[in-house]
């Protein structure tokens, strides 16, 4: 059967596409600076259609937004490691960072924009924050309430600060990062920002046990 040139792109093929224009664009930055980068000069250096990468991506920023959804799919394929919340976190944020260690340098090239780029800070903010309440939740964390949107808060300076620490680390394990969130997440449970949702007590509470708790409802004081 004759192929259909007409027909819209399958999605393993747009999946493939934006890799690509990413992949290019990353690169691009770590050598000239995000500031610098365009995104005919992204298309270019991918071998892609500008007309295509315009359609798909009308803003650099969106190449942010693609990358962020990478690390969070990452991320968030949960696989039950880590019985905890403390473990949970800091399993849920490696696998982040293993991500982002593939765009190291571009990424860099970012961070270092930020100062002088106030809206792409705003953004940066704004996607952090959303992450690390999908972050909190998977996690087991109590994002209830107040209380709760301050945990999500902490959780997000917690990668903050890992972040600033993974910029500098130059180790090919990350043990640098890793020693960096340990610290957070110490500091993090003395201001009782990793309390356990109900579900999650209740999880702990069968992995400790072995099964499920006898009366459950129990948990919920």
């Amino acid at each position: 059967m004759p192929q259909d040139h007409n027909a819209p792109p399958t999605e393993p093929d747009l999946e493939a596409f934006d890799d690509a224009l990413l992949d290019a664009a990353m690169n691009l930055a770590a050598m000239s600076g995000w500031r610098r980068l365009t995104l005919v000069d992204a298309a270019r250096e991918a071998g892609l259609p500008v007309d295509a990468v315009r359609a798909r991506f009308p803003f650099k920023h969106m190449l942010l937004t693609r990358l962020g959804r990478i690390a969070d799919e990452s991320a968030l394929r949960d696989d039950g490691a880590g019985i905890t919340v403390r473990e949970r976190v800091f399993d849920l944020l490696m696998r982040r960072f293993d991500v982002f260690q593939q765009y190291r340098e571009g990424i860099r090239a970012v961070l270092h924009a930020l100062p002088y780029d106030p809206p792409l800070a705003a953004l940066m903010t704004v996607l952090t924050l959303d992450t690390m309440k999908w972050i909190a939740d998977v996690a087991g964390v109590d994002t209830e309430g107040l209380r709760g949107k301050i945990a999500v808060n902490g959780i997000a300076g917690i990668w903050a600060y890992t972040l600033r620490a993974w910029e500098k680390d130059e180790s090919l394990d990350l043990s640098s990062t890793m020693a960096a969130l340990d610290q957070a997440l110490d500091r993090a449970e003395r201001f009782s920002l990793l309390r356990p949702s109900a579900t999650q007590r209740m999880a702990e509470a069968a992995g400790a046990a072995g099964g499920v708790p006898d009366h459950p409802l129990e948990l919920e004081s």
